[in-house]
């Protein structure tokens, strides 16, 4: 799902949000979590997951094409925890979709 289709299925969902209240809506929920992230802080949506930042320390790797040493940065990076909810979901419909394509 991209972020047109977010837009769109909001604007199906609810016909009272024209499809550029939609788009502002979508786009100021992303502005949101973008800045908390930034900020360092964790953002929780129940049911759903969490997101927060992880640190990845410095590191030496191998240039693929040479093999010579590079040096890795530290750098920050943002990470996403599926919620139980959504974990079971996903295995669920998975499960579903795949005892259909066995029977068939």
């Amino acid at each position: 799902m991209t972020r047109s289709d977010l837009v769109e299925e909001l604007a199906a969902r609810f016909g009272q949000l024209t499809h550029r209240d939609a788009e502002f809506a979508v786009k100021a929920i992303l502005d949101a979590m973008n800045d908390a992230l930034v900020r360092g802080h964790r953002i929780e949506i129940r049911g759903f997951g969490s997101f927060s930042i992880n640190h990845r320390p410095p590191r030496i790797g191998r240039n693929p094409r040479s093999g010579e040493s590079v040096a890795i940065p530290e750098k920050r990076v943002p990470h996403f925890k599926p919620g139980k909810a959504l974990r079971e979901a996903v295995d669920q419909r998975t499960a579903q979709m795949q005892a259909k394509a066995g029977s068939s």
